[in-house]
């Protein structure tokens, strides 16, 4: 059983339980039976229940929350060699965005793109920009420009790297080496705050 499966389960016990002790109390209520009636130890085992149960409910959204991610784009999973990322410098000929993520860790992921602009520079961004980062939903590509998904601005790929701020696209530094785009690993890292 995987660890989101035992977290689930062990979230819809405890609230099972918590469910069960209600449906008890309100029927010794309606039996006239008063809640003085019940052992101190029984209310406090619902009580440190209750709380549980709620803890369990915050920690379980909050999860959830921090790993929701809109974006519509799919992005191929990259691993650097050492300490930078190597693309061929080919796969960008055609002009077309290519989007990667970086999973550090299973809580540590950065997303960015890589696009050849109609200059003929090849350059990269994070797939996010100081203003809708919050939203998770980054760029798409439409024709010369990348579009922010979530508040529809458009950005000239020849542009990227040059017009920092604001919706514009997070620069991401690159060098060209030979034949490859070259992007270190601490550059893409410095990024990791847009997509906590």
């Amino acid at each position: 059983m995987a660890a989101d499966d035992r977290q689930k389960y062990g979230i819809k016990k405890a609230f099972s339980q918590l469910e069960l002790k209600i449906e008890q109390i309100t029927e010794n209520r309606e039996r006239g039976i008063e809640m003085k009636s019940l052992s101190k130890s029984k209310l406090w085992i619902f009580g440190k229940m209750s709380i549980i149960a709620f803890t369990l409910v915050i920690a379980a959204s909050s999860a959830s929350f921090a790993i929701t991610w809109n974006f519509t784009i799919p992005a191929q999973e990259v691993r650097p060699a050492s300490t930078t990322f190597q693309f061929p410098l080919a796969a960008f000929n055609d002009g077309k965005a290519r989007h990667f993520v970086y999973k550090k860790s299973p809580s540590q992921w950065i997303r960015f793109f890589v696009v050849k602009s109609t200059d003929g520079v090849v350059r990269a961004a994070f797939d996010a920009c100081d203003v809708c980062w919050r939203s998770k939903k980054g760029y798409i590509q439409a024709g010369n420009f990348m579009q922010c998904v979530n508040c529809g601005l458009k950005f000239r790929t020849d542009k990227i790297n040059e017009v920092k701020g604001g919706c514009n696209p997070a620069a991401l530094a690159r060098t060209i080496a030979g034949n490859k785009v070259v992007i270190n690993v601490q550059d893409v890292m410095n990024g990791l705050s847009f997509f906590q």
